[in-house]
């Protein structure tokens, strides 16, 4: 099935086992003093348990005001040693080699994160995230932060690394160097490209000063920035070259800088997979040495042929090993249904980093919990009753099905997932479905029971006698108190995703929050006259910087109408009166769609704890919330049995 993706390659002398590599990503599981956590070494041993052939780790701070982020790794001084050598010491009971991605954030940063500093940068450009206006750094600075790498990298030796990574792309500080999108300096590490590659050559010469020539050295840089004024992949050839004679053992070629107007970095459903691959593929031309690619590749057929193609010499999944880090042995084995694939939603690996918090995943509720969960078998096993069987259900039931009890789920539907269905309805997120089907097979495959078309009672749980219920009845839609909403041209979201009603072509959306704004999207697709009504100022509020770009890229080609800080007050038989600062006026329309957000659909966990003492209440049945805290909830809930 496979040719190259299962083949050994070395970077320098160190042999890697196979072309799959967990590539760094920021989990926000280290001490606030940078040292490794219990947490942090259990979630890279289970990707070594996995199978991948390289991981590299998130970004080690070379100094405390050089982080990024509040609770990432660092290897500063030299106290911090001792407990990521109980990393790599774990790591290597396994066939995986482990690299050290060290850096500096550098503008992309801010003084609560980085030892209550002011952010430093080569130019004073506040970065377009954070927006903290950095300083600009002095030649002496400049010069320490090129030691500070050094000392960085030998400390990453001495703990037991494999190799390290320099982070010179994303837009942190030595990017930014690179880059006349942030460097606007006229003295010698500014200006002309020699002078901007000066302080990355330094960094590189100072390492291999301290690390010697047989340690691998390997080097990530965006390829194209994807940003205006930025590099691209012209300059990039360029870089490539010169990496390869100094000395670099691997380029990593990536691509992006921070910024919600750029699809780089951590690529999101909208991106076409594999989409920077080309940009390794035009690299890896011009040198010898070992070529890293990555960016949307969740497939390992689709990674084993663009190693065919010559494409890269690496394959890098990062979010694919936090969905699901048995991957690779999955694959090898054959067996790619049972793999649990990335969907691209962002909402915990990017979505949780932006407020501060550790990375989770939608798909894999056990991600960041891998050093306290217990998956043995329930001493005394239990009859479990779960109703409903959307995202939180079918997790519930996952998981207690794995601790060893008799599961019996119902769902009043006729099918499975919920409202995670209809999710996968909009453009760009069909990927999405892969979740339900997987789980779906998941549960087949545990022996879980399940009926479709069958509400649970308070009667059926009386006649059933089950130890536990778990209640994941999930949530409705609002219906507010708007004159003529019960009329026939009014439909749901849901509904209207889900085929079940034909809409007409003048088509108003009520709600433009991001389930109204997704189905305006996905109605305008279909050539449809739609005009979505938002009280708010913006639309797509609810959304982070980076999806709502894209989506509100889809909408503004497809023409969608947008007003804003406006309300329905009155559906009519064909149209709607809406209000806003101008007045009132009549909006003509076939259908109206309503996406004025969900209320908790609890009234069964009401009546069923009346009757019965063990109710479990999960997801948003509990309170209004998303499909990641609802499975997240299920999965905790059945483990916890």
């Amino acid at each position: 099935m496979f040719t190259k993706l299962f083949t050994p390659k070395k970077i320098n002398q160190c042999e890697i086992p196979n072309r799959l590599a967990v590539t760094a990503m920021v989990a926000n599981y280290c001490n606030e003093d940078g040292t490794a956590t219990d947490r942090y070494i259990a979630y890279h041993e289970a990707k070594a348990k996995g199978g991948w052939g390289l991981i590299i780790t998130e970004d080690y701070a070379v100094s405390q005001h050089a982080m990024g982020y509040q609770f990432i790794a660092g290897l500063w001084n030299d106290d911090q040693i001792a407990s990521h050598k109980k990393l790599t010491d774990t790591i290597h009971q396994y066939d995986s080699k482990i690299f050290a991605q060290i850096y500096h954030a550098g503008r992309q940063s801010a003084s609560f994160v980085n030892g209550g500093v002011q952010p430093v940068a080569p130019s004073a450009i506040p970065c377009p995230w954070l927006r903290q206006l950095p300083r600009e750094l002095t030649i002496p600075e400049i010069e320490q932060i090129v030691e500070d790498f050094g000392d960085c990298a030998l400390r990453a030796k001495q703990a037991g690394f494999d190799g390290i990574e320099v982070h010179a792309g994303h837009g942190y500080l030595i990017a930014e160097f690179m880059s006349t999108y942030v460097n606007k300096r006229t003295d010698k590490y500014g200006g002309c490209l020699d002078n901007r590659l000066r302080f990355i050559k330094e960094i590189y010469t100072n390492i291999r000063s301290k690390v010697g020539d047989d340690f691998p050295v390997m080097i990530r840089f965006s390829a194209d920035e994807v940003v205006q004024g930025g590099r691209d992949i012209s300059e990039s050839r360029v870089l490539a070259k010169l990496f390869a004679e100094w000395g670099f053992d691997a380029l990593h070629v990536s691509s992006g800088a921070y910024g919600d107007h750029n699809k780089g970095i951590v690529s999101p459903m909208y991106v076409s997979h594999a989409w920077t691959v080309d940009f390794a593929a035009e690299i890896k031309q011009l040198v010898d040495i070992p070529v890293f690619t990555v960016n949307r590749i969740n497939d390992p057929r689709m990674a084993d042929g663009l190693l065919d193609m010559g494409k890269a010499d690496f394959i890098g999944m990062g979010r694919g090993s936090l969905a699901d880090p048995d991957l690779p042995n999955k694959a090898k084995a054959g067996d790619l249904t049972s793999i649990r694939y990335c969907i691209g939603c962002m909402q915990g690996c990017v979505g949780k980093l932006l407020v501060g918090e550790a990375i989770t995943c939608l798909v894999n509720p056990s991600l960041g919990q891998e050093y306290q969960l217990d998956y043995s078998k329930a001493t005394t096993p239990k009859k479990v009753l779960i109703a409903g069987g959307g995202p939180g259900g079918l997790e519930a039931a996952r998981a207690a099905a794995i601790k060893g009890h008799e599961v019996t789920l119902y769902e009043q539907g006729s099918f499975l997932g919920g409202q995670f269905k209809s999710a996968a309805y909009p453009p760009c997120k069909g990927e999405l479905a892969t979740y339900t089907n997987w789980i779906t097979s998941e549960l087949d495959q545990l022996g879980v029971t399940i009926h479709l078309n069958r509400q649970v009672t308070k009667e059926l749980v009386a006649a059933e006698k089950p130890d536990t219920v778990i209640v994941a009845t999930g949530e409705t839609p609002c219906k507010p108190a708007i004159k003529g909403i019960d009329k026939a041209l009014v439909v749901t979201a849901e509904d209207a995703l889900l085929g079940n009603v034909a809409t007409g072509d003048q088509i108003v959306v009520a709600g433009g929050g991001e389930v109204g704004s997704e189905t305006a999207a996905h109605l305008a697709m279909q050539q449809r006259d739609v005009t979505i009504i938002e009280m708010l100022p913006k639309i797509c509020s609810d959304l982070d910087g980076v999806n709502k770009f894209n989506l509100m890229k889809i909408l503004c080609e497809y023409e969608v109408n947008q007003m804003t800080q406006t309300k329905v007050v009155e559906i009519l038989d064909d149209g709607v009166i809406i209000e806003n600062s101008q007045g009132q006026q009549t909006l003509p329309a076939d259908t109206v769609v309503i996406a004025l957000g969900y209320r908790p659909n609890n009234h069964l966990a009401e009546a069923l704890s009346a009757v019965h003492n063990h109710v479990i209440v999960v997801g948003g049945a509990v309170k209004t919330s998303n499909a990641m805290v609802a499975i997240n909830d299920g999965f905790n809930a059945g483990l916890s049995l």
